[in-house]
């Protein structure tokens, strides 16, 4: 055998043996069972078509004695604290996205929801046959909104919960046919109302512009009765943009805002990208005077070559804080503080991008700076010290807080033995939130896009939840046969470590696992991130069979190798193949720096098993449909009292204002003040200042200045009108006398 043909003979082996690995892993793959939860219904509106449900387009509870809905009119408003109550037969993953929904609500508006407490009108959400709602609040008690199978998504219940709030769909705005086509002979016999459009005396828009991006629009694919689009956009690079189920649009909150009045986002707490020159009203902290500060720059020697916001894309824009630990002595500090913060929940979350370019003695230590009337100056309490070796790329860091009092956070740099680059801040965001446990990042997420082949899987590492419990997450960055051009995503328990699985429990029960791709956005209530979560159901069998689905990944699980070599169990997975399409993981801030973050938690939502509460003055919810009897090992005694609840419950201040109890135990408002402005009002609603005190002032010295001219004009007036009468009266006696002389 020649060389040339040994060579094509080698080159026949490793091709061969290639495939035949590649094949194995296949093999391998496909043996781990994976369950769809969205059962093939790719939007809201599928599910309920799939379910013979004739809704009001679509998803719409319509009543002909209550008249056709509106959000004209206060009647139709709920208060910002909507009373809710989760009736029994919800299932409990949508019992727990339901509040992470709510949290939504709470970080991007004043909307706030708590468990109805005897309330003469709530919403009722249980398990119809698809996801619906009114539209408004219809003052009829008991308000009624369904979650059932396949709504668990928390964009959809958003959605729902819109409509309830008062919003129809975008596509009904008086205005809609400037901006999209109705193709009225490829919609569905019967279904045509549902693109019915209503007049401004009816639907408001909020003098919001029409919103492609509305998470209460259609899809292009909505009522079809084809392959073709019932819906055109009037601009065609909006068609794939249309019907987008992930999270509120910039629109969708600016007309919720609108509509509420809403000043304020009831969690969210500061957030800064460091473009304006005034830092966010951060300052370098007093105590560092004759020490090192951090800088604000737009680039550093050493690293990095840009922010973390805008990664070099605007010119002109583009700035981080820099703290400089390429010379100066060992230990040498800064420190940069936030504002002064207001806290409501006595929990934050605190997010950040961090960069060090310094050594790896460098150190950021997170710190607050705690108020109270005994220390009128502050406290520190250490929170954090951040582990962040050091490398060529921005690393996201989650930090949780637990601060009941007013307070700053602040950054401390402190500078280790080398002499080199440094830390760099850059996207700081704070909200009243939980910090997500885990974070994933895929770099150079546009290539994986484009070189794993379809039906091929990739693995996040493991994680461990607080309870013990391992799990990943699977990708299908090129999605699967049945669903090409989607990214598709399972979540799954693992094995650990042994002597930690054995103290387990299992089936794992009512383990909520949520994997969210980040939207990059700078500021927190701007991210359209799209999330999904699975949750444990000790009693789910794996078809076919009687094993428990969520049993033992060493019972049910298959082997696989992780890419450290490292061999454990990947239990079976459960998820969707329709996670988000293709095109819309390229949209946004999704993928930053060429990398896509996703953000994993596990989290135990067992007491979602027992029925929520009833009120005191209450036996059963009315109406109560619900069929599904608690599990008797985990029912509780029914509440029949309560302790006196906290007053500052039932206050909401505005501008950042903080409830405090008086003397007399009352409820009240203390409003934030500046050097030269400060808030008040029952609700510091009002907002005054230097300023516009000394207007004030002046205006009110020139009304009393015209009111005395005007009193004084007065009285001159009167007093020559009577000496004038008493002229004539003596006139008048003058002449009688003379006329009785005569």
């Amino acid at each position: 055998m020649g060389p040339g043909a040994a060579a094509h003979t080698l080159l026949f082996l490793t091709h061969f043996l290639f495939l035949f690995s590649c094949q194995c892993r296949c093999e391998a793959t496909q043996r781990v069972i994976e369950y769809n939860v969205d059962g093939g219904k790719e939007d809201l509106f599928d599910i309920n078509e799939e379910a013979g449900l004739d809704l009001f387009e679509g998803d719409i509870v319509y009543d002909e004695k209550l008249g056709r809905n509106s959000i004209i009119g206060d009647e139709y408003r709920w208060p910002k604290v909507i009373p809710y109550y989760l009736e029994d037969d919800l299932d409990i993953n949508a019992k727990g996205v339901i509040l992470k929904a709510f949290e939504q609500y709470r970080l991007k508006s004043c909307i706030d929801y708590k468990p109805w407490s005897g309330e003469e009108n709530y919403i009722s959400v249980f398990k119809g046959s698809g996801c619906f709602s009114s539209v408004g609040n219809r003052r009829v008690g008991k308000q009624r909104l369904s979650i059932g199978s396949g709504c668990d998504r928390i964009a959809t219940i958003e959605h729902e919960f819109l409509h309830a709030l008062g919003f129809w769909h975008e596509q009904s705005r008086s205005d809609r046919d400037d901006y999209v086509s109705i193709i009225w002979d490829r919609i569905t016999e019967g279904k045509e109302h549902n693109f019915n459009k209503y007049n401004d005396s009816t639907s408001s828009a909020l003098n919001v512009p029409y919103d492609y991006g509305s998470m209460m629009h259609y899809s292009k694919k909505a009522f079809q009765n084809g392959s073709e689009p019932t819906i055109i956009t009037r601009i065609p690079a909006f068609s794939d943009v249309i019907g987008q189920r992930m999270e509120f649009s910039d629109s969708d909150l600016l007309k919720l805002n609108r509509l509420y009045n809403c000043s304020s986002s009831s969690t969210f707490l500061d957030s800064c990208d460091f473009e304006s020159e005034n830092i966010c009203g951060m300052i370098q902290s007093r105590e560092n005077e004759d020490n090192a500060n951090w800088q604000r720059v737009s680039k550093a020697a050493g690293g990095p070559d840009t922010d973390y916001t805008n990664m070099g894309r605007c010119d002109g824009k583009g700035y981080f804080m820099h703290f400089s630990t390429a010379s100066g002595p060992e230990g040498n500090r800064a420190l940069l503080e936030s504002r002064v913060l207001y806290p409501r929940r006595g929990f934050q979350c605190l997010q950040f991008f961090l960069y060090n370019s310094g050594h790896a003695n460098d150190q950021l230590r997170i710190w607050t700076r705690e108020y109270d009337t005994a220390n009128p100056d502050g406290t520190l309490r250490l929170i954090h010290e951040v582990k962040a070796p050091p490398g060529d790329q921005w690393q996201l860091h989650h930090v949780s807080l637990n601060v009941s009092r007013k307070f700053r956070v602040v950054f401390e740099g402190i500078k280790g033995r080398g002499n080199a680059g440094g830390l760099s801040l850059d996207d700081i965001n704070l909200s009243e939130t939980s910090c997500p446990e885990h974070v994933w990042r895929i770099e150079d997420f546009r290539s994986v896009l484009e070189s794993t082949p379809m039906g091929a899987a990739i693995y996040s590492p493991r994680f461990t939840s607080k309870d013990g419990y391992t799990f990943q997450m699977g990708l299908y960055p090129n999605g699967t046969a049945g669903s090409p051009g989607e990214l598709g995503a399972y979540a799954h328990l693992t094995s650990g470590a042994g002597a930690v699985e054995d103290g387990l429990v299992w089936p794992a029960r009512w383990k909520q696992m949520t994997m969210m791709l980040m939207d990059q956005n700078a500021d927190i209530r701007r991210r359209m991130n799209n999330q999904r979560s699975v949750t444990t159901d000790p009693s789910m069998t794996v078809e076919g069979t009687e094993d428990f689905f969520w049993d033992d990944p060493r019972k049910v699980g298959v082997k696989v190798t992780g890419e450290d070599g490292t061999e454990y169990f990947r239990g079976p997975g459960a998820g969707t193949p329709v996670f988000l399409t293709q095109a819309r993981a390229v949209s946004r801030d999704f993928i930053k720096g060429g990398d896509a973050i996703f953000l994993l938690t596990m989290e135990d939502i067992s007491h979602l098993v027992v029925s929520q509460p009833l009120p005191s003055t209450t036996t059963n919810p009315p109406n109560s449909t619900s069929s599904v009897t608690p599990n008797p090992a985990s029912s509780v005694t029914p509440v029949t009292s309560s302790a006196a609840p906290d007053p500052c419950v039932s206050v909401r201040c505005e501008n950042d204002g903080v409830c405090v109890l008086d003397d007399a135990g009352q409820a009240v408002c203390r409003c934030v003040v500046g050097q030269d402005w400060w808030h008040y009002g029952d609700r510091c609603q009002f907002k005054s200042s230097t300023q516009s005190s000394v207007l004030t002032a002046v205006l009110a010295s020139l009304a009393v200045f015209v009111l005395m001219l005007m009193v004084t004009g007065v009285s001159v007036y009167c007093v020559k009108k009577q000496q004038r009468k008493v002229q004539r009266e003596g006139e008048g006696i003058t002449m009688k006398n003379l006329h009785s002389f005569t």
